[in-house]
């Protein structure tokens, strides 16, 4: 479980948060899902459900589990609730692959040859 409050700045409408703010926070939480296992992992996919308009100042609950593993492939969904009433703003449901230790050296090798 982690605490978050949306800052003004990342408003999108009149005192709603930004889809993309949403979306990032929801990146977060399915990528620490792993993190705090020490399983180091890259997003495959993530699918972001918009469920209501996020507040922007209000105290917000985000959660994530790991759904199911095949092979490197971990699958995690997560929401972002109300704290105050445990409302559902959004949902997400994410592919996370497991990195190899080279992942970022092989990345920037890959850079240098574009």
């Amino acid at each position: 479980m982690s605490e978050v409050v949306c800052p003004p700045e990342e408003e999108g409408g009149p005192d709603v948060a930004h889809g993309g703010w949403t979306a990032s926070v929801m990146d977060e939480l399915v990528g620490h899902t792993l993190v705090l296992r020490n399983e180091l992992a890259v997003t495959g996919t993530l699918t972001v459900k918009f469920v209501k308009p996020v507040p922007v100042g209000w105290d917000l609950v985000g959660r994530a589990w790991i759904t199911a593993r095949e092979g490197r492939k971990v699958f995690v969904s997560a929401t972002l609730e109300l704290k105050s009433s445990g409302a559902i703003l959004a949902s997400a449901d994410a592919v996370m692959v497991k990195r190899p230790a080279d992942h970022f050296t092989d990345h920037y090798r890959w850079l240098e040859e574009q």
